[in-house]
C-alpha cells in the first residue's frame, strides 16, 4: 500500500507490512477482538438462565423479566458505543479508549460472578461502560488501515468479522463445558465459572492490544502534548457517573428504556445529519442513506437477537436434546451461529466478488439479510405447528438450522454495515457514526427482550406461546425485507456510488 494513500479523514496511511494480502495490524486487531468477543459471548448464553436460577429459584415466571433484563443489557452495551465513539473522536483517541474499555470490562465481568442481585446488575453496568469504550473504536481502527478507495476494505472487515465469530464460537463451548461438566452438572450448572472465565478472556484481550498497538504506527493515537493524562481522568469521571446511570436503566421497565433509547437515536441522527449538511449535498445524502439503513438494522436485530433469551428457553424446554442419554448443552446452540459464520463467510464473500457487476447493492444485501432472518422464523413456525412429539418437544435439527439460516442473513448485513458506516459517515464523526450503527443495533436488542418476554408469557415458554410470537416475527421480517428491496434504488442513489 502506498504511503500516499489516505483514510477517510484524509490522514496519510502508513505503508504497513502486508500479511496474507492485508495490513499486518489487521491480524493484531483480529486477535484483540477475538478475546473480547470470547468474553462477551462467554457470558451471553448463561445470563438469562442464571437470572432465572439464582434470583427466581428456577421458576418459569422469571423467564420474561430475565429476557427483558437481557435485552436491556445488550441494548445499553450498544448504546454506550455512542459515547465511546465520541470520546475516541474528540478526547483521548482510539487506542486509549480501547485500553481503558478493556480494563473496565474486565472488572465488570468478575463482579457479575458474585451471587448478589445488586452487585450482579452493577457488574453488568460496568461491563456496559467498558464495552462502550472498546467496541466501536476497534471496528473504526480497522477502517483506518485502508484508504477510502481500497478495494480490500470490505474483505478486511469480513476477515475481522470472522475473528469476532471465532471468539464467539469457542466461548460457549468452553464456558458451557466448565459450567455443566467440570464445576457443575447438566441439572445444576455452575454459572459463576462462566463469568470468571470470560473475565480472564478480557484480560488476555487487554494484554494483546497493549503489546500489539506498536504495529499501528501511530494510527488512533492523539497528538503529543494533548494533555492526555488529564483527559483520561475526565473520561474516568464520566465512567464513574455512567455506571449508576446504566444500573438505573437496567432496573426500569423495558418500555421506558425504549423511550430513552429512541430519544438518543433521534438526537444522534440529527447530529449526523447536521454535520452532513455542513459538508455539502453529497455528504448530506450519504448521511441520509446511512440513517435509513440504521432503521432497517433495528428490525433485523429485534428478531435475530433471540439467541440468549427466547431461543435459550426454547432449547431448554421444547427442543429434544437427548442423544441416547447424552444431553446436548443449551449453551452450545449459540456456537452454531459462529460456526456457520466462519464456514460461510468465505463463500458469501466469494459470491459477492463472483457476481461482479450483478453484485447486489448495499440496501439489497440488507434486504436479503432481513428476509433470511424471516425464513428462520418460518422454520420455527413449521416445527411448532407440525413437528411436536408426544413429549412436547421439537426436533433438534430445527433449532440448529434456525441458527444457520439466520447466519446467512447476518453475513448479508452485519459486516457490510460496519464497512458502510465508515464510508458514509461525515468525515469528522466516523467514530460517532459507528456509535450510531451500534445504537440502532442496541434498540433492536431492547425490542428483542420485549419480544422474547411475550414468547415466554407470564408463566414460562410453551409451544403455544412460542408459536404465536414466532409467527408474528415472520410476518414483520418479511414485510420489512420486501419494503427494503422496493426502496433500494432510492437509497443507492443517495449513496453517490458508494459500494
Amino acid at each position: 500500500m502506498s504511503g500516499a494513500a489516505s483514510t477517510q479523514d484524509s490522514a496519510p496511511v502508513p505503508e504497513f507490512k502486508q500479511v496474507m494480502g492485508h495490513p499486518r495490524p489487521l491480524w493484531m486487531l483480529f486477535m484483540t477482538e477475538f478475546w473480547e468477543r470470547f468474553a462477551f459471548y462467554g457470558i451471553r448464553w448463561a445470563l438469562t438462565l442464571y437470572i432465572v436460577a439464582q434470583f427466581y429459584a428456577g421458576s418459569g415466571e422469571g423467564e420474561a423479566p430475565a429476557s427483558r433484563i437481557y435485552g436491556a443489557y445488550l441494548a445499553l452495551v450498544y448504546a454506550a458505543a455512542i459515547f465511546g465513539g465520541y470520546i475516541a473522536d474528540r478526547i483521548i483517541g482510539y487506542q486509549r479508549s480501547i485500553l481503558l474499555g478493556a480494563v473496565i470490562m474486565s472488572i465488570g465481568l468478575f463482579m457479575i460472578a458474585i451471587p448478589d442481585e445488586t452487585i450482579f446488575k452493577l457488574g453488568l453496568a460496568v461491563v456496559i461502560t467498558g464495552n462502550g469504550l472498546f467496541k466501536p473504536n476497534i471496528s473504526t481502527m480497522v477502517g483506518k488501515l485502508y484508504a477510502t478507495g481500497d478495494e480490500r476494505r470490505d474483505s478486511g472487515f469480513t476477515l475481522f468479522y470472522m475473528g469476532i465469530n471465532a471468539g464467539a464460537f469457542i466461548a460457549p463451548i468452553l464456558t458451557g463445558w466448565l459450567s455443566d461438566k467440570v464445576f457443575g452438572t447438566d441439572a445444576m450448572p455452575e454459572y459463576k465459572v462462566v463469568f470468571i472465565a470470560s473475565g480472564i478472556g478480557m484480560l488476555i484481550s487487554l494484554v494483546w492490544f497493549w503489546f500489539g498497538r506498536q504495529q499501528l504506527a501511530g494510527i488512533g493515537r492523539p497528538p503529543e502534548g494533548d494533555g492526555g493524562g488529564v483527559k483520561i481522568l475526565y473520561v474516568l469521571g464520566f465512567c464513574a457517573v455512567a455506571v449508576p446511570v446504566y444500573y438505573y436503566l437496567l432496573a426500569i421497565d423495558a418500555a421506558k428504556l425504549q423511550v430513552v433509547l429512541t430519544a438518543l437515536f433521534l438526537l444522534l441522527c440529527g447530529m449526523l445529519l447536521v454535520e452532513g449538511i455542513k459538508n455539502g449535498p453529497e455528504a448530506r445524502d450519504k448521511a441520509i442513506a446511512m440513517l435509513i439503513i440504521f432503521t432497517f438494522n433495528i428490525v433485523f436485530w429485534m428478531f435475530f437477537e433471540q439467541a440468549g433469551s427466547s431461543f435459550n428457553f426454547l432449547a431448554d424446554k421444547i427442543v429434544d436434546r437427548d442423544f441416547g442419554g447424552w444431553i446436548f448443552p443449551v449453551g452450545w446452540f449459540q456456537s452454531v451461529n459462529s460456526l456457520a459464520i466462519i464456514t460461510l463467510a468465505p463463500i458469501v464473500a466469494w459470491t459477492w466478488v463472483k457476481m461482479g457487476t450483478r453484485n447486489p447493492s448495499i440496501p439489497r444485501k440488507f434486504g436479503l439479510g432481513i428476509i433470511f432472518n424471516g425464513l428462520a422464523f418460518l422454520l420455527l413456525m413449521a416445527a411448532l405447528s407440525g413437528m411436536v412429539n408426544q413429549a412436547g418437544l421439537i426436533p433438534f435439527w430445527t433449532l440448529f438450522m434456525v441458527y444457520v439460516i439466520q447466519s446467512v442473513g447476518e453475513l448479508c448485513l452485519s459486516p457490510i454495515g460496519l464497512s458502510m458506516t465508515t464510508k458514509l459517515a461525515p468525515v469528522r464523526l466516523v467514530g460517532f457514526g459507528m456509535g450510531g450503527w451500534f445504537l440502532s443495533t442496541g434498540i433492536g436488542n431492547n425490542l428483542s427482550g420485549i419480544f422474547a418476554s411475550h414468547a415466554s408469557g407470564e408463566t414460562g415458554m410453551t409451544v403455544a406461546s412460542a408459536h404465536a410470537s414466532y409467527t408474528q416475527g415472520f410476518w414483520i421480517l418479511m414485510g420489512f425485507g420486501v419494503l427494503l428491496f422496493l426502496v433500494a434504488p432510492l437509497i443507492q442513489k443517495l449513496m453517490h456510488g458508494v459500494k
